[in-house]
């Protein structure tokens, strides 16, 4: 995939680790953090926050001195530049840090965030030299980033290298979330302005690059696009007999538009919508059935049980194949919990 989103919220466990748990044989919740020391894998911005591959990674940086995407992509101040580069010289002596230990060195105290809150001045610009490429996260302790010091090499300098960066970064973004209906091809494209702030004058051409060289078709009135190796894959023409929950922020559910567009109805995430306006629930997880995405579900985990209701767009299959499946699914998600 090369890129997997990141949500910290578990409910009952975090987005990466719902993702991964449909892809990866004996999956357990946690174990991309358990073994992210030994992959080649790096916490990063993509078209979001995550986890992407080094070769993924390599071709967003370096980035030029700007804040992270949620506080506004703005510049660095001289002396922003000047105390970074401090902080970057006392991780390399170091080797890795905890952020309490650049506190306690540098001592920066808080500053007003971009939501008008006070935020801890350290952490704020450890994340911005994340974001620049002149830290990276090795591994959490407790939850806790432990930072090590990065350098890339130089940015490509001529047109002809900038486009082939940004129409590689195109398709790893294509690669996951195809098959893509017309309209979300360039807002998807446009969110590598996050990627790569210092070539968001090329995002335009890429767009144009990207639907020249797609696969399309006009379905029931809506141009599709996706890649030329998934159109020569082999595909059953038979759904397959499995239920499957899905994360909010699953390839398959994260295109609102084309989730609509297939299943014929709206999902949304509500985790932050005040409770009084939830439709779903706190945390819903659409349910897959056969190829239709038919209700969805919220679990928890109380006293080590895992507590699933549920939703329904219409009423419930009554097939027994379904509750069979419907059963084997929980089961499923209970050894994934470690339950």
């Amino acid at each position: 995939m090369g890129f997997i989103q990141a949500d910290p919220i578990r409910a009952p466990a975090r987005a990466q680790d719902l993702v991964l748990r449909h892809r990866v044989k004996g999956y357990r919740a946690g174990d991309l953090e358990k073994r992210y020391e030994g992959l080649d894998v790096q916490e990063d911005f993509f078209i979001n926050y995550g986890f992407v591959t080094g070769a993924l990674q390599a071709l967003m940086h370096p980035r030029p001195g700007l804040r992270v995407p949620a506080e506004g992509g703005t510049r660095w101040s001289a002396q922003q530049i000047r105390l970074a580069g401090r902080m970057q010289a006392f991780v390399r002596r170091r080797g890795e840090v905890h952020p309490a230990e650049v506190e306690e060195a540098f001592g920066l105290g808080t500053v007003t965030n971009w939501w008008g809150g006070q935020s801890n001045a350290t952490t704020r610009l450890l994340d911005a030299m994340l974001y620049r490429g002149m830290l990276r996260i090795v591994r959490r302790e407790g939850g806790v980033r432990i930072f090590a010091a990065q350098r890339f090499p130089r940015v490509p300098s001529t047109a002809a290298e900038r486009r082939h960066r940004v129409d590689a970064l195109a398709d790893a973004a294509i690669r996951i979330y195809a098959p893509l209906p017309a309209p979300s091809l360039p807002i998807l494209l446009r969110r590598l302005r996050h990627a790569a702030p210092h070539w968001r004058g090329e995002i335009p051409g890429a767009i144009q690059r990207a639907r020249a060289r797609l696969v399309s078709a006009r379905v029931d009135g809506v141009d599709w696009y996706w890649p030329e190796r998934a159109a020569r894959g082999a595909v059953s023409s038979e759904p397959d007999e499995t239920v499957r929950l899905l994360s909010p922020f699953d390839p398959i559910v994260w295109d609102r538009r084309r989730f609509e567009l297939l299943w014929g109805w709206a999902y949304r995430f509500e985790a932050y919508t005040p409770l009084a306006r939830r439709k779903l629930g706190y945390y819903a997880l659409p349910l897959l059935w056969r190829d239709r995405v038919i209700g969805w579900s919220n679990l928890a985990v109380r006293e080590g049980r895992l507590e699933a209701t549920f939703g329904w767009i219409g009423s419930a299959p009554r097939e027994r194949a379904f509750r069979s499946e419907l059963d084997a699914e929980l089961d499923r998600m209970r050894r994934f919990l470690g339950l």
